[in-house]
């Protein structure tokens, strides 16, 4: 696994919003739901297409392309069409700011 890499501020996520960001060529989706902020893999296992682009609620982020659902701790569908999960990222808080490593 690759070290923690700054990725943002606290102040730049704002409850139930994702920012696009990209770590030694992986693209990452980092994203704040119910007070906690998570990091997954910025493309839908179904479509292709940035999750960074839809929505978060609840815990989760929809494609905005079918509608599929992530879980984003876990990474894991919650609603089809997708059936793939995609890979997550630990994260770390270091005073205000977003860290994240991903997997090599």
């Amino acid at each position: 696994m690759k070290g923690f890499i700054r990725v943002c501020s606290l102040a730049d996520l704002v409850q139930d919003t994702a920012i696009a960001t990209e770590i030694g060529g992986t693209p990452v989706c980092v994203a704040k739901s119910q007070g906690e902020i998570y990091a997954l893999l910025d493309e839908c296992s179904h479509a292709e297409v940035a999750l960074s682009d839809g929505e978060i609620e609840g815990g989760t982020v929809e494609c905005w392309l079918h509608g599929s659902r992530f879980d984003l701790r876990t990474g894991k569908p919650t609603g089809p069409p997708a059936t793939e999960p995609v890979p997550t990222f630990p994260v770390r808080i270091d005073g205000d700011d977003v860290l994240v490593a991903v997997k090599e």
